[in-house]
C-alpha cells in the first residue's frame, strides 16, 4: 500500500473534508442514494453475525441513519455517533426526535462525538463493535486508523465496514485529466485486507461491488457530489475558481462515456464499493507464515 505524505497530491486536507461535510449536511440525505444502498447491504451482512455488542462505534455517521438502524437493531447497546464534521452531528441530533420510541436511548445518551477516525477519542478495549458505512476514503492513513479501530475494539469485538476502490468515478478522474487532482486516490482491496492484517485483526473477509448511477449531463454529477460533500480536497487540486473553459473540457471529455440510447443514453457514475468484515484478534497477531488467510471475492 502506497504510503502518503503532506506532500502528497493526494494528501486529504482534512480542514477541507470537515468543512465540506459541515455545508453538506443539509442537503447530504437527499442525495445520499448510495450511501443508504451501501447501508441497507451492510445491515442485511450483519443479519449472519452472531453477536450482542455492548458498545457501538458508528464511525463516520453522516446524519446519523446508521447509528439510527444500528440502535434499533441492538436495543440494548450504546451507540456512539462520530464524525469529522461538527454538522453532520448537528443533522444527527435534529433528526433524531422525529423518529421511532426505539430511540429514547439513544436520545437520553447523546452519544455524538466530533473526531477524525484516526484518532479516535474512545478507550481502550471499549467497544463490542466498529461500524463505518463509506468513511475510511477520507483517512490519509489506513493502518492508523485500523491500528485505532483495534486498539478500541474489545477482544473478539467486530470491525464492519464498507469504503470506496481504485474504479470509484473512473469517468470522472480520466474526464478532468489536467494536471491537477480531481477525484481521491482510493485503496485497492488487497492492500485493504493486508492492512487489515498488520493491525491485527483475524480472518479478514473483504468483496468488491460496482454500482453505476446516471445522470443526464455533468452538472448533475457534480451537483449530487457537492450535495453529499465530497468536495476535492487533494492538495494536488486546483487552486481557486475552476474557469468555464475547464467545465466546458470537463463536459466535453465525460461524453466519451454516455451509454446508447438502448442503455439509456445517460452518463455513468462508476462506484467500487469494498465491503469488509473482520474479528479483533485476541492474541497478538503471528507476522510470520501464521498470518490469518483474507477472503477475497469480486462482483460486477
Amino acid at each position: 500500500m502506497q504510503e502518503l505524505n503532506p506532500q502528497d497530491d493526494y494528501w486529504m486536507d482534512k480542514a477541507r473534508v470537515r468543512a465540506s461535510f459541515d455545508r453538506a449536511a443539509q442537503t447530504y440525505d437527499a442525495a445520499a442514494i448510495l450511501q443508504k444502498l451501501v447501508r441497507t447491504e451492510m445491515l442485511s451482512r450483519l443479519d449472519l453475525v452472531k453477536i450482542k455488542p455492548k458498545v457501538i462505534l458508528d464511525a463516520g455517521c453522516g446524519t446519523g441513519h446508521g447509528s439510527f438502524a444500528l440502535q434499533k437493531k441492538f436495543s440494548r447497546a450504546q451507540v456512539i455517533s462520530l464524525d469529522i464534521a461538527l454538522g453532520m452531528l448537528q443533522k444527527t441530533h435534529q433528526q433524531q426526535p422525529v423518529l421511532k420510541k426505539w430511540l429514547s436511548k439513544l436520545l437520553r445518551q447523546k452519544n455524538l462525538v466530533c473526531a477524525d477516525i484516526e484518532r479516535l477519542p474512545i478507550a481502550n478495549g471499549s467497544l463490542g463493535m466498529v461500524w463505518s458505512n463509506l468513511a475510511l476514503q477520507w483517512c490519509n492513513d489506513l493502518d492508523a486508523a485500523f491500528s485505532e479501530v483495534s486498539r478500541t475494539l474489545q477482544p473478539n469485538g467486530l470491525f464492519m465496514f464498507s469504503t470506496f476502490g481504485p474504479d470509484t468515478l473512473k469517468e470522472l478522474r480520466v474526464a478532468s485529466s489536467n494536471g491537477h487532482t480531481h477525484v481521491s486516490r482510493f485503496i485497492d482491496m488487497h492492500d485493504i485486507g493486508d492492512a487489515l492484517t498488520r493491525a491485527g485483526f483475524s480472518a479478514p473477509v473483504l468483496d468488491v461491488e460496482r454500482y453505476t448511477l446516471t445522470y443526464d449531463d455533468v452538472k448533475s454529477v457534480m451537483k449530487d457530489l457537492k450535495s453529499i460533500g465530497a468536495h476535492n480536497a487533494t492538495e494536488g487540486r486546483a487552486r481557486g475558481l475552476q474557469g468555464r473553459g475547464f467545465l466546458q473540457q470537463l463536459t466535453q471529455q465525460y461524453e466519451q462515456f454516455r451509454q446508447s440510447l438502448e442503455e439509456g443514453g445517460k452518463l455513468p457514475a462508476t462506484f467500487e464499493v469494498v465491503y469488509g468484515h473482520a474479528w479483533k484478534a485476541d492474541i497478538k497477531p503471528d507476522l510470520g507464515l501464521g498470518v490469518s488467510p483474507i477472503t477475497f471475492k469480486t462482483y460486477k
